[in-house]
């Protein structure tokens, strides 16, 4: 793309902000330089891993990066087999550390059960950048623990320097052991034992400087200090300053082992360099994307532009307005009209920094399904280039761009003109402003271009491949809405806003008398489709409007749902729970009955007793008679079943009781099922006969009659037998 168009666009502004969000100098760097792509795949692989790191960040959170110095002459440096000092040699640790770290980042926890779990598959274009990074952990760990700053290498870096170190505090201790004698010494100007190059001295007051024995090896600015090292530690200094100068040559030899450590891995951690600026300005980018609230536009291999509430991303959100700026595939040519002030550049220059963004790689400010294509270049010409120095008037450096661009752009580019045939007559611009037009129409060059010229928008309306658009204008407010109607050729409401402004009505139609007849038929049908698009566009709102609070109360909707059908389940589980406390306890009392019943042969007791138990039936089926519904209302009715059998069971042992001892002459089936009771009384009855029992009473629910049924039959020719 050309260096004018871009400042044109402002696409400078638009980088400096990129790079803010990038955290190294290689991000920032590389930020800072971006340019568009012409390649459709390059194109979609980077507006892919800026979508990726965008997902990333919104998972895991931002990488774990920070600033790195520049290692450029370090590596040099390594190549050529030299070393490295303690700085450069922390600086080249800090590229392996943030590459394992980079590396550990996309990789660990990262396929978790939790609900920011992702898998590491599905980041098809960040992954090779995060599986390249090299790292090497074992000499990380050297470095960190060898070198504690740039100044400072550890005491254990070497068994010899320790030693050293430690001969070096012993001489220390016993230099200072010497000098405690002189520091209650009125010959001091304060009671301390400082250095002076390297040698342990003391302040001695400057008229006593003869009382002390030694060295003078400085003086204090007011001369009233001395500073003499004492001949007793004179030997101890030097041995000191030899065990320093071993310190030294140890060090350099540790630095020196160190250093020959990135000898063979020079490439790699070139190459983690240039990763690591890599995947700092891809995040940078996804950075940019969250504050924008942008997205992937689709590139097209149609040659057209539809951005869908779309805003320029160096106005504050809060005010842009969205529009939908679309030249499809049919159409070459968009000429949008309207008033001065009423937003028209800020559509071309929309236009542009949003096609600049997307072929850079990077999301732009508006929806999902935008689309643009990839465009081999974009021209602008908006704004006034007239220069003083070059005598250019404003009409003469507009010509001077449009020159260029019919010179320059093809049926790929997209070219963006700003009041075209504006500056000179208006009769010979408009003219000529239709001719440029028809020329790059002819070329199948896209093109966007604004005007108030009334020839203008009536060409684009009787000529293929041209379309209308006009930027609405508030006649109430005298003020424009910046909202983009198109298909509708804008008016230049003149005379309205003349009137509201105080022009007289006479003076306004004196002022229609000179345009002629069809120009103010022209004009008059625009302000009518004008204003009626407009109250279309309003209704669209409102109906988006209304769409929108539907979908929300569906969602509330569903939510309450979810949330009535959480209250049922714990209703129901509540119920199951009760009814399994019932029937615990329905079985205890019921084995409780059938015991005492096994110990007595009483007539009285045990119909006492079997009252009882059909009163604990009657109790868990009143119990039981709880809204417990649908599926769970089969466990309490198996739970039902259960103590109906228990029951049965009892009259079972009831029978058998009664064969061994005294019959009754009485039988009570409530609450048996017909099978259950149809036996019972079999049994019942052959008992009775063994136990020469001639009349027998059969005590039954209602039912379903079946039972009465049954045995109505069997005793119907029979006068010893009645059922009740």
């Amino acid at each position: 793309m050309e260096t004018k168009t871009l400042e044109k666009l402002e696409f400078n502004k638009i980088k400096e902000i990129l790079s803010s969000y990038a955290i190294t100098y290689l991000g920032k760097s590389r930020s800072s330089c971006i340019t568009p792509m012409n390649n459709k795949k390059d194109i979609e692989k980077s507006l892919t891993q800026t979508t990726e790191a965008k997902t990333l960040i919104y998972k895991k959170g931002n990488i774990p990066l920070n600033e790195i110095n520049d290692i450029t002459i370090p590596l040099k440096k390594i190549e050529d087999g030299n070393f490295l000092n303690a700085s450069d040699l922390l600086n080249m640790c800090k590229i392996l550390k943030f590459s394992h770290e980079l590396k550990d980042f996309f990789s660990n926890d990262i396929n978790t059960t939790s609900f920011n779990s992702i898998n590491i598959d599905e980041f098809v274009s960040l992954k090779p950048l995060f599986d390249n990074l090299y790292e090497n952990k074992s000499i990380q760990k050297k470095i960190e623990t060898t070198i504690i700053s740039e100044n400072e290498i550890a005491d254990d870096a070497s068994p010899k320097l320790l030693s050293i170190r430690k001969e070096i505090k012993n001489k220390s201790n016993e230099i200072k052991n010497k000098l405690n004698s002189f520091l209650h010494s009125k010959y001091l100007q304060e009671p301390i034992i400082t250095t002076r190059y390297g040698r342990y001295v003391l302040p001695v007051k400057s008229e006593y400087r003869n009382e002390i024995k030694g060295f003078s090896h400085d003086t204090s600015a007011s001369g009233s200090t001395i500073f003499i090292e004492p001949s007793s530690v004179f030997e101890l200094n030097n041995e000191i300053n030899n065990l320093k100068n071993d310190e030294e040559i140890e060090i350099e030899k540790i630095l020196q082992m160190l250093s020959s450590l990135f000898f063979d891995i020079s490439d790699q951690i070139k190459n983690d360099v240039n990763l690591i600026e890599m995947i700092d300005f891809i995040f940078a980018k996804a950075k940019y994307s969250i504050y924008l609230n942008a997205n992937a536009p689709i590139i097209t291999d149609e040659k057209q532009i539809i951005l869908l509430n779309a805003w320029h991303p160096l106005l504050k959100r809060e005010i842009a307005v969205k529009n939908d700026i679309i030249i499809d595939k049919n159409i070459t040519s968009l000429i949008i009209t309207g008033p001065n002030t009423g937003g028209k550049t800020v559509v071309l220059k929309t236009t542009g920094i949003l096609m600049l963004m997307g072929l850079c790689g990077m999301h732009i400010p508006a929806n999902e399904e935008s689309k643009i294509y990839v465009a081999d270049n974009i021209f602008a010409d908006i704004g006034d280039d007239q220069s003083i120095v070059d005598s250019l008037s404003t009409f003469s450096s507009h010509i001077s761009n449009i020159s260029h661009i019919l010179d320059k752009a093809t049926a790929q580019s997209l070219v963006l003109i700003d009041e075209l045939g504006s500056g000179t007559d208006p009769v010979q611009g408009e003219s000529l402003a239709i001719s440029i037009l028809e020329n790059l129409h002819q070329r199948n060059v896209l093109t966007i271009a604004t005007t108030h010229y009334p020839k203008i928008k009536h060409y684009a309306l009787v000529t293929d491949g041209f379309e209308n658009a006009s930027v609405e204008f508030n006649i109430e407010t005298l003020s424009p809405t910046y909202k983009l109607l198109l298909g509708i050729p804008g008016s230049s409401n003149a005379f309205e806003i003349s009137k509201k402004l105080g022009i007289s009505d006479a003076l306004i139609e004196r002022a229609k008398y000179f345009m002629e007849n069809d120009e103010i038929n022209i004009e008059n049908l625009l302000n009518e489709i004008s204003e009626n698009k407009r109250i279309i566009e309003s209704e669209k709102e409102k109906i988006l409007q209304n769409s929108k609070e539907l979908e929300e109360l569906k969602l509330k909707v569903q939510k309450e749902n979810i949330s009535l059908e959480k209250n049922e389940k714990e209703i129901l589980q509540n119920a199951k729970q009760k009814a399994r406390e019932i029937l615990i306890n329905a079985k205890e009392d019921a084995n409780e009955i059938i015991k005492k019943l096994e110990k007595t042969n009483s007539n009285k007791e045990a119909n006492k007793q079997r009252n009882l138990l059909n009163e604990k039936i009657k109790e868990f089926n009143n119990a039981n008679s709880l809204s417990i519904k649908d599926n769970t209302q089969n466990q309490p009715n198996n739970k039902k079943r259960d103590f109906q059998a228990i029951s049965a069971k009892y009259k079972n042992r009831k029978s058998n009781s009664f064969s061994r001892s005294t019959a009754s002459s009485e039988i009570n089936v409530i609450g048996m099922t017909v099978l259950e009771a149809t036996d019972t009384i079999d049994k019942y009855l052959d008992t009775c006969s063994l136990s020469g029992i001639s009349q027998v009473r059969i005590i039954h629910g209602k039912g379903s009659g079946k039972l009465r049924e049954r045995y109505t039959k069997i005793f119907e020719k029979s006068s010893t037998c009645k059922i009740i």
